[in-house]
């Protein structure tokens, strides 16, 4: 049985989705983009970006008795790999152990014309 994920702390979705599903012990969040929680954009840089991104998936995984480390799949979405270094310094201070499996690429456009956009599925 799936539920819906919400949490306030995080950008309402901007489309027909929801910010996450929860079924049995996982958690798919969709595709989170640098919008805080008043759905303004956060910073005109990859790394103010990042991690405004990961401080969206942080709170919807905290609304599901989730944890960031608990993410076991990131799926990343930038802009322009030229950024790819400086995302990961941002990125990488979020995972101490393990980190998740990954797929990063490039891509032409994200909406609000953003410079990234992570997607993730993790364990409840």
């Amino acid at each position: 049985m799936k539920e819906v994920i919400f949490s306030n702390k995080a950008p309402a979705p901007i489309g027909p989705y929801s910010q996450a599903i929860k079924v049995g012990n996982l958690i798919f969040i969709s595709g989170q983009i640098p919008l805080d929680a008043s759905n303004n954009i956060k910073g005109d840089d990859i790394q103010t970006q990042t991690k405004q991104v990961m401080e969206n998936i942080k709170s919807i995984l905290e609304q599901a008795n989730s944890k960031i480390d608990n993410i076991v799949m990131a799926f990343v979405f930038l802009r322009n790999m030229n950024d790819f270094t400086k995302f990961n310094e941002i990125y990488s201070t979020y995972f101490h152990e393990k980190p998740p499996a990954r797929v990063t690429v490039e891509v032409s456009k994200l909406p609000k014309d953003v410079l990234i956009e992570i997607a993730v599925i993790a364990e409840v």
